[in-house]
């Protein structure tokens, strides 16, 4: 076992390793897009043995093998001593089974997705360089490796979703979370930068125990202790899409639908969650980082469903739907339920990617009907019936929103009910927004369900199409037909949504099912979306004891079932349970019996209709104080540097030209003129004394 450890550090390598080799083959030669399938595949075995690897380290973990940390000396100066290396405990055996199930699956279905792609090779180049990034952030044992990690993290994210950068959307996509990521990483890195004064190390744990001696010892206040926290929790406010900075990741959807399942689930947005876990001993001790960590995963919860019950475009409704789950984590770390998070953050994880991938299942199927438009072939209201056409998609996707909503025994029920469970316990008005979101979540995801894949394809309908060229065209308008929307794209562009299905596409009559390299990845992911909240049930948690243990056997807990209190239990299930039915129900009224009219409710609330549709209008705020005003304030500027900056140098080079043109007749090389000008010069300043 002890050799299994010493080389783990292969499992974030050997990815990487696979990225380095055929990005060189794509710059220096054409050899790996000629083999294309070659290339692929072994990008696809290396990330497979990084997969066994990691169940590995998992399965010696389970069995109570001790935590593992191997460290080298980066840097020395002085006094100064950095170190860098790996650390396995379990929390990192968790986080590399996660990532490592994902990335493998999700570049399997690639293959299909992406198989007439012109960029095939390079996107599993990029895949890879971005599982790496991961993999290598979640072994990282202090803050500057992780800082490094992160970054490289944001550089794969930035490279996948502008995939296909010659499409405006996408390269103002890739653009946006740039930036928004900027901020958020910028805080972190004052903060990691604080704690090193404040504490003097980069180590999680001695960062938290030094801290807390300050505290008590007076040299540092509370208040200061906690903005320090707070700016290191910036970090996973943008990585994890949290408000204010969540406003880059439904847009991320430009990039392909397998990158989305990766993002959504297991690399990107996991990365913010993860870090507040790994900092947990810090914030732990501090109650108003751990306040404003609660609140704000509570408000982003309630934010995103709220946003996610008027999408149209599919890919955009599991977006805001990933916001708000990921509101769901942040909350349970801030309360202190730090098993809850990270139970909910790997259901979320199968669930979601497996929700995606059926979303660009979809997308490759109606391409097939309509053609070749970005908006159209995500947009929910030219689907429906799909069910019949696409039976192992819908089967799937149907397992993936009973999970989300939280129905038992599906593996969302036990890590969301655990989560609310604990905030119930420490703050009831947080147990309420999470309990209302449950039912918000429940409605939106079964309204995505029905709209897609029950009822008649309305693929066909001429007058739909029409309809939604015009209301893109004006950005604005009242639809027909099932219920009453304002679309939010922008105009019908000529290029396609995903470029990969150009070469192949052919039009059908109706959509079809996708071949088995897409849809071999959604059954696997259907088993732990459904089984894998077994391990974590409140009578039997396998996983908080497996979190919170360090190197014990994990016990047999199945001996104190008898005992459980199933009241409490029930007390506690009921009202979630209740709540998501009730969201089902209006579902199915609203979008497949039709008793009640979407459209005469929008109307009747359209105030409350507008905020959702418009995303609590956050976006446009933003567009008009930093976009806008950035290019106000530019303009201001470039009114200075041309008019005042560029006045004064031009006024100081022409004040020494016109000298320097003067002096060339003062320097002739003549004595007598030279003997001359020091009498005339002496001659003044007596003049001058005699005045004076």
């Amino acid at each position: 076992m002890e050799l299994l450890y010493q080389y783990a550090w292969l499992i974030p390598v050997l990815p990487l390793m696979g990225a380095t080799l055929i990005g060189l083959g794509l710059v220096f030669g054409n050899t790996v897009n000629q083999l294309r399938r070659a290339s692929a595949g072994f990008l696809i075995a290396l990330v497979g043995i990084a997969m066994i690897f990691s169940f590995a380290v998992l399965w010696s973990q389970i069995q109570g093998y001790a935590p593992y940390i191997r460290m080298i000396e980066w840097a020395v100066a002085g006094n100064f001593h950095l170190t860098m290396g790996y650390t396995i405990d379990r929390l990192t055996a968790m986080m590399l089974a996660i990532v490592t199930t994902v990335a493998f699956l999700v570049m399997i279905y690639s293959d299909g997705y992406m198989a007439h792609d012109p960029g095939y090779v390079r996107f599993y180049a990029y895949l890879s360089l971005f599982s790496s990034s991961m993999l290598g952030l979640v072994v990282s044992p202090n803050l500057v490796q992780i800082y490094i990690f992160w970054e490289l993290v944001g550089m794969s994210s930035y490279l996948l979703i502008g995939f296909w950068y010659d499409r405006k959307a996408a390269a103002d996509a890739c653009q946006k979370a740039f930036v928004t990521n900027r901020v958020g990483d910028f805080g972190l890195l004052l903060g990691i930068l604080a704690l090193y004064w404040a504490t003097g190390s980069f180590e999680f744990d001695v960062i938290g125990h030094r801290l807390q001696e300050l505290i008590q010892s007076g040299s540092l206040s509370t208040a200061l202790a906690s903005f320090f926290a707070i700016l290191v929790f910036l970090g996973p406010v943008a990585k994890s899409a949290q408000f204010p900075l969540h406003v880059w990741l439904p847009d991320a959807m430009e990039g392909p639908t397998p990158i989305s399942a990766l993002i959504h689930a297991a690399t990107m947005v996991a990365a913010g969650v993860f870090l507040i876990a790994r900092m947990f001993p810090v914030f732990e001790e501090l109650p108003l980082a751990m306040n404003v960590i609660a609140w704000t995963g509570a408000f982003t919860a309630f934010m995103g469903a709220t946003i996610a019950i008027t999408q149209n475009d599919i890919k955009k409704g599991l977006a805001y739907s990933t916001i708000s789950q990921l509101g769901y984590m942040v909350m349970a770390m801030g309360i202190g339920a730090y098993s809850a998070g990270l139970f909910h953050l790997m259901t979320h994880a199968y669930f979601k990617a497996m929700l995606f991938l059926c979303s660009g299942s979809v997308i490759h199927g109606m391409e097939s009907v309509i053609g070749h438009h970005p908006t159209l072939a995500q947009d929910m209201r030219l689907m429906g019936g799909l069910r019949k056409h696409m039976p192992i998609t819908a089967t799937t996707f149907l397992i993936g929103t009973l999970a989300i909503s939280g129905i038992p025994p599906f593996a969302g029920f036990w890590s969301k009910d655990e989560i609310l469970s604990s905030a119930f316990a420490a703050n009831p008005a947080l147990w309420g927004v999470g309990w209302l979101t449950a039912g918000l979540t429940a409605f939106y995801m079964f309204r995505i369900y029905i709209s897609t894949f029950e009822g008649e394809f309305r693929g066909h309908k001429a007058e739909i199409h029409q309809q939604l060229q015009t209301e893109n065209l004006q950005n604005r308008g009242v639809f027909v037909g099932s219920e009453s929307i304002h679309v939010q794209e922008s105009a019908i562009e000529s290029t396609p949504a995903d470029p990969s299905h150009h070469a192949h596409t052919s039009h059908t009559e109706f959509p079809h099912e996708s071949p088995l390299t897409m849809t071999l990845p959604l059954l696997i992911l259907a088993v732990p979306s459904m089984l894998i909240g077994l391990v974590g049930t409140p009578f039997a948690n396998y996983f908080e004891v497996f979190i919170h243990s360090s190197d014990t056997v994990m016990p047999d807990l199945l001996q104190g079932i008898e005992g459980f209190d199933w009241n409490e239990f029930l007390m506690m299930a009921c009202p979630s349970v209740v709540i998501a039915l009730l969201g089902i129900i209006l579902a199915l009224l609203m979008y497949w019996v039709r008793d009640i009219n979407p459209a005469a409710i929008a109307s009747r609330i359209q105030p409350l209709y507008s905020l959702s549709l418009n995303k609590w209008y956050i976006d446009d705020i933003y567009n008009v104080v930093f976009v806008q005003g950035s290019r106000r304030l530019a303009r201001q500027v470039l009114e200075v540097d041309t008019k005042i900056v560029d006045g004064v140098v031009n006024i100081a080079g022409l004040a020494t030209l016109v000298m320097g043109e003067g002096l060339k007749y003062l320097e002739n090389g003549r004595a007598q003129f030279y003997a001359l000008i020091i009498f005339g010069t002496v001659l003044g300043l007596v003049l001058l004394s005699a005045i004076g």
